[in-house]
């Protein structure tokens, strides 16, 4: 340990035991303990020459002028242990963070409402929010189709869905055939690797890749974009429909691995997607059957219609499910009126071209007929259908234009990125797990682990540089210590691969995305309807690495 390292460490040591009056061992002084300040911070000490000399609370200092030292250091097991405990003593005292409520709006970047003139909507996961038995619908279908359309085993039927396998967000290695979870960084997540079902060992995964940390081209391709490029060896599974496929994925894979049968990873993942994307006009049909079975009733969404109508606010509509479905859809969740509240509504757009392609001409749809009419469109009439088009034609026929419009979506790249990356609209993310992540967030043990975790992780850090056995020998129960919270901490959300957000400590790579692509971001859409249409959301003021520390985080 460096000498203001372990001044510091002597400080908070002295500060916690005194020595008995008959000159035995030492013991914990409860009156000190609770004397204990808040985690001594180095650059304190360091960016100050004023602070020379640091109170023990018996009376005596410290000297850290010059990285000289007047007092004696933590030297043995029993020290260390107890510098643990004075620490562990200071946790227990420490009230815990208030819970942070399911319904509220998160802002990445400053909105104010009042600019916002137009509002746009996604339907699938926006207005439209799915009971988990669609998953079960979508994987049944989809595996059906392997079997049948692309003659896989029919043990392949005997599979069954498990919903709480994998979480969205995380990556395909198509050349590897490996199921990760990435960082902000582009880093693995070591112990949430899987191929198949079974989970990869940590030596294994780094044979394989070389490193932890993998480069920019192998995870975005070579000219690195914000959208899967067709070269790059991993395909990020990012919206809700994909939560099936991942599982049907790496079931088919389970049993090729099990039963000894020789495959592509690529063509197997390709398999997958196409028998999941073909089986959608059945899904559509199967849910207009039984709306009420698939889709959650929100009571609040027409009133929130209502509110933006009222305050002259123009609402549009574009998504990529077709009329009939979304029609069924909206007549259940809103009415059969639904159509008076949207001056645009356009299905089929095939989004994300509909914000990329600009020579896709926008046609009128035939209600009778159920197809698109050839002829050209010169303007958008409310109470009429729309097909296909593209986000230029919208803007020019509309006069729709940068931060007057908000769009919501539930997917960060197909929904969010082009339109505020290109078109400088402002968005809205709608996170439906985000519901579940922070009644998790809200537990009592796991707001104690989160927090015992971070004061231990401080407490590993000021200790590490000291060479000693004795402090060595503490340091690996620590880091033992730290390793079971981290995978306590991870487990508590989903048992695979954690929280959707946050690897062990990092923002996951979706949150990046999610946090660059949408000023805002909710559970549900409704959960807007509590606020003005003049409300500002304003982004919480983060604390950088350099700045004030926190205990919990």
């Amino acid at each position: 340990m460096c000498a203001v390292r372990r001044s510091i460490c002597s400080a908070l040591f002295k500060q916690n035991v005194v020595l008995s009056s008959n000159g035995n061992n030492n013991t914990f002084a409860g009156r000190n303990a609770s004397r204990l300040k808040n985690r001594l911070n180095l650059s304190r000490y360091l960016s100050s020459a004023k602070n020379n000399n640091i109170d023990t609370g018996d009376g005596e200092a410290v000297t850290t002028a010059g990285h000289a030292l007047i007092t004696t250091s933590p030297k043995t097991v029993s020290d260390f242990q107890e510098l643990y405990e004075a620490t562990k003593k200071k946790f227990q005292s420490k009230k815990l963070p208030v819970d942070v409520h399911p319904d509220a709006v998160f802002a990445c970047n400053e909105l104010d409402l009042s600019e916002v003139q137009v509002y746009g909507f996604d339907y699938d996961y926006t207005l439209a929010c799915y009971k988990p038995i669609l998953e079960d619908l979508l994987y049944n279908l989809a595996r059906e189709m392997l079997v049948k359309r692309f003659r896989y085993p029919d043990d392949i039927l005997e599979l069954e869905y498990e919903p709480n396998f994998a979480v969205r967000g995380l990556h395909y290695d198509v050349e590897k055939g490996l199921l990760v979870k990435l960082d902000s960084f582009l880093q693995l997540q070591l112990g949430s690797v899987y191929r198949g079902r079974t989970k990869v060992g940590a030596d294994e995964v780094l044979k394989l890749y070389h490193n932890r940390l993998l480069p920019i081209a192998y995870v975005e391709g070579p000219n690195s974009t914000y959208r899967h490029n067709t070269n790059s060896k991993m395909v990020q599974l990012a919206d809700l429909f994909s939560v099936p496929e991942m599982c049907l994925l790496c079931n088919v894979i389970e049993y090729f691995e099990r039963n000894r049968i020789d495959y592509n990873p690529e063509i197997v993942f390709h398999d997958t997607r196409t028998a999941m994307g073909s089986c959608h006009p059945i899904m559509h049909a199967t849910v207009m059957k039984n709306t009420e079975k698939y889709i959650e009733r929100n009571a609040k969404l027409g009133q929130y219609f209502k509110k933006l109508q009222d305050a002259g606010k123009n609402l549009f509509l574009v998504t990529n499910s077709p009329f009939s479905f979304v029609n069924c859809g909206m007549s259940y969740l809103v009415g059969a009126n639904w159509r008076d509240f949207f001056d645009v509504v356009i299905v089929q757009a095939r989004k994300p071209k509909f914000f990329t392609d600009e020579s896709r001409p926008i046609r009128l749809f035939d209600e009778k007929t159920k197809s698109h009419l050839w002829d050209r469109v010169f303007k958008l009439e409310k109470g009429k259908i729309y097909y296909e088009g593209s986000v230029r034609q919208l803007q020019e026929l509309k006069g729709w234009r940068g931060h007057s419009v908000l769009y919501f979506g539930d997917h960060p790249y197909s929904d969010l990125a082009d339109v505020t990356l290109k078109h400088s609209w402002r968005t809205g993310a709608i996170i439906s797990e985000l519901a579940h992540e922070i009644k998790t967030l809200n537990r009592v043990d796991f707001k104690m682990s989160a927090n015992w975790l971070q004061m231990l992780t401080q407490l590993i850090e000021d200790t590490q540089d000291d060479d000693s056995e004795a402090a060595q020998v503490c340091l690996r129960q620590w880091m033992d210590e730290r390793d079971q919270l981290r995978n306590k901490t991870k487990n508590v959300f989903n048992e695979q691969f954690g929280s959707v957000f946050r690897t062990y400590h990092n923002p996951t790579y979706f949150s990046r995305r999610l946090f660059r692509f949408a000023d805002i971001y909710t559970s549900d859409i409704t959960n807007l309807h509590k606020f003005s249409t003049s409300h500002t959301f304003y982004p919480r003021r983060g604390v950088m690495p350099h700045e004030y520390a926190s205990h919990f985080i």
